[in-house]
């Protein structure tokens, strides 16, 4: 986990000091993973929403992505408790854990490239952190393809689609688009398609037990 000053990026560290100056109260770090380690299943999203994880110091907490993913984590049996948008909530996964490719905010939630290979490390960390790790659910493309590659596999090999799995060694690399509000109020992601992708995550762990 990167450090709550970590200096690696500094377009992401002077935007994280402008919106420390202009919100004191808010997180405004770099936000860790969110679940148990012996988790089986390990979510990948992109970056901290601004007003989202970067204000409340936990993925997809306090933004539209998150009142969607959690839903639908818990009408799967991957969390339990009442969601309530804010940190300090009951909400707790079970057997899953969620993580970002870049733990730090970027300006227009679009990280650099090379923000997104400088915090690839990070994510090979919570990897390796993971002994019971089996499937792993990748929302939207860039979470896929740095997924792919800090598994040591080629992108070109693994291309992502919504829908798609790829067995990559012991694991399985499920895609989703991003559940984003963009994405759900233009129709790129339904709640149903998201739906179906966790029918085949929770299929593949059944199969496995």
């Amino acid at each position: 986990m990167p450090g709550r000053d970590c200096p690696r990026c500094p377009r992401l560290v002077a935007f994280r000091e402008t919106w420390r100056a202009r919100e004191p109260e808010w997180f405004n770090a770099p936000v860790d993973s969110f679940g148990p380690a012996e988790a089986r299943v390990l979510i990948v999203g992109l970056a901290p929403g601004l007003r989202g994880a970067n204000r409340t110091g936990r993925p997809f907490t306090g933004d539209y992505a998150g009142d969607l993913l959690y839903a639908t984590l818990h009408e799967f049996g991957f969390a339990r408790g009442r969601y309530q948008a804010s940190a300090d909530d009951d909400f707790e996964l079970v057997d899953c854990r969620i993580t970002n490719a870049v733990r730090c905010v970027p300006p227009e939630n679009k990280p650099t490239p090379q923000e997104i290979a400088t915090c690839r490390d990070f994510l090979n960390a919570t990897i390796k952190d993971m002994p019971k790790l089996r499937a792993v659910l990748a929302l939207g493309r860039i979470a896929h393809e740095t997924f792919v590659v800090a598994s040591g596999a080629r992108r070109s090999q693994f291309p992502f689609g919504h829908g798609r799995a790829h067995a990559l060694g012991a694991l399985t690399l499920f895609d989703s688009y991003h559940c984003s509000r963009y994405n759900t109020n233009t129709g790129v992601l339904t709640p149903q398609m998201f739906r179906d992708v966790f029918v085949r995550v929770r299929e593949h762990l059944d199969a496995a037990s």
